[in-house]
């Protein structure tokens, strides 16, 4: 899984595979308690899907410009715009379906 920055970012989201970003910070408890899953998900759809992390606190920009009010906020991506958006913790299946809609 990638720390996304601003440039690379922009990259991955332009590219041909759909992209799912987990919006984070390290003092958010809750982004704590979804991060394995986040990381489960990455290795299961690896080759197929895009995975990634920005940590909110270091890239301010990319959050304010997804409108990121709540973490953790995972964000899904094709063909460069966004398609689905999930706040807070929730069950593998609400992931999945997403993911598998994009393939």
């Amino acid at each position: 899984m990638t720390d996304f920055t601003k440039e690379s970012f922009q990259a991955a989201i332009a590219g041909p595979k759909p992209v799912m970003v987990d919006f984070w910070a390290s003092w958010c408890m809750p982004c704590k308690m979804l991060s394995p899953l986040i990381a489960d998900l990455a290795d299961r759809y690896e080759g197929k899907v895009v995975s990634g992390k920005v940590n909110t606190d270091d890239e301010m920009e990319l959050s304010y410009q997804y409108g990121i009010t709540a973490i953790p906020s995972v964000l899904f991506f094709q063909n460069g715009r966004e398609v689905q958006r999930i706040v807070g913790v929730n069950g593998p299946d609400a992931y999945t379906q997403v993911l598998d809609s994009l393939l």
